[in-house]
């Protein structure tokens, strides 16, 4: 081997260790800004851990609140936002079938809805809500009335019990009692099975509907420089959206659409529902409105009213027993005194017996009229007994 061989082969040796010198110190260069960036994300960590325990009651206060729900109040059936310099009113539309429709129904109301929208000279948003129907209230309210119903049905059948006993009234006015009856009867029946099959229905949870909305806005600038204060800029706020709300409800009817403005506390319930998708299908606005929620103190009803309500009820039911004791008792007076004339049925004949004799002695003549009452006064005492012979009176025949 030459030298200029050997002169190669020690420059490529070296040019070798060179590279790997390079790349090792790459390596740890790498390693190094890695470790450092590491620290670096870990004290990032630890400080928003930190900051983030610091803020825990800073960020839950009323006025980050506020601004995450986007709306500070609703007020006089608009709701009002970014510190009353916009107000919202919304408009409630009820559905079409739409597919239902023959072709020229169809085109009408593409025609109609074309015409909506050339009209309109305000922005406006189209919102759609999905809601699970809760049929509570409806199950609470037929309930009610079943109670209502049964309680009316118990008073028929009282009154047609009595009119039966009283033996004073004719077939024809009993019949018409008896066909109002059947009548309430029939009513509490249905009543119970449509408690029954609502309550079944609403255990079903997949029953949803739609609801549509038109959310018109207003905001305050549009009014230009003004002076007024904010009540009168609310008022004017409110003619204006009313006008626009008219006009889009207007408009809508051409297309066979029923629409109408939300009221304050249909508002909250859209905005309850929109914010508390999931707890209000558990919890409704009304439990919400009940428990106190929009109250800063809770109030109490007054003792002395729930005493009287708790009387009033005691009262009617207290009367309703005794109307009930009262006709029991009624009957067993009525039955006592028809056994008590049954018993002396005999003695009544025979005194009636006698009057009659009296007054005819003319007719009979004196003598014939004494003897048979004399007859009629010795059998009552005591008779002879066809069978024996012997002489019984009336107590003894019956006795035996």
């Amino acid at each position: 081997m030459d030298s200029i061989e050997l002169l190669t082969l020690i420059l490529v040796i070296i040019l070798v260790m060179v590279a790997v010198l390079i790349v090792i110190l790459g390596f740890l260069y790498y390693k190094s800004i890695s470790d450092k960036r590491k620290k670096e994300e870990d004290a990032n960590k630890k400080e928003d851990k930190v900051n983030s325990k610091k803020r825990k009651y800073k960020d839950y206060r009323l006025e980050s609140i506020m601004n995450f729900l986007e709306f500070d109040t609703v007020v006089d059936n608009m709701i009002s936002q970014k510190d009353g310099n916009r107000y919202v009113m919304v408009v409630e539309c009820q559905g079409i079938n739409y597919d239902l429709m023959s072709q020229v129904e169809k085109n009408g109301v593409e025609e109609s809805f074309v015409q909506f929208l050339n009209t309109l000279r305000h922005p406006v948003q189209i919102y759609t809500q999905t809601r699970t129907i809760n049929l509570e209230d409806s199950i609470h309210e037929y309930k009610k009335r079943i109670e209502e119903s049964k309680n009316d049905l118990e008073k028929y059948e009282l009154r047609y019990a009595e009119m039966k006993r009283s033996e004073k009234y004719t077939e024809e006015q009993l019949n018409k009692v008896y066909f109002e009856l059947t009548k309430r009867r029939n009513l509490y029946e249905y009543g119970k099975d449509v408690v029954f099959n609502t309550e079944r229905m609403s255990m079903n949870k997949n029953v949803l509907s739609k609801k549509y909305y038109v959310v018109i806005p207003y905001y305050i600038e549009e009014l230009g420089e003004n002076k007024f204060d904010k009540l009168e800029q609310r008022s004017y706020a409110f003619s204006e959206l009313y006008t626009r709300a008219q006009s889009v409800i207007r408009t809508l009817s051409t297309c066979g659409i029923n629409s109408r403005v939300l009221t304050s506390d249909e508002l909250v319930d859209l905005l309850y529902m929109a914010y508390n998708r999931d707890e209000a299908e558990i919890y409704g606005i009304e439990k919400a409105k009940k428990a106190g929620y929009d109250e800063l103190y809770t109030t109490a009803e007054d003792v002395v009213d729930k005493q009287m309500k708790l009387l009033d009820q005691e009262i009617e039911h207290a009367a309703l027993d005794r109307a009930k004791q009262k006709i029991k008792e009624v009957k067993s007076d009525k039955q006592r005194e028809l056994e008590e004339k049954r018993e002396t049925k005999d003695d009544l004949i025979d005194e009636l017996a006698k009057l009659i004799l009296q007054e005819n002695k003319e007719i009979v003549g004196d003598e014939i009229a004494e003897k048979a009452i004399e007859k009629i006064d010795n059998e009552k005492e005591g008779g002879t007994n066809e069978d024996t012979g012997k002489v019984e009176t009336k107590k003894a025949r019956k006795s035996k």
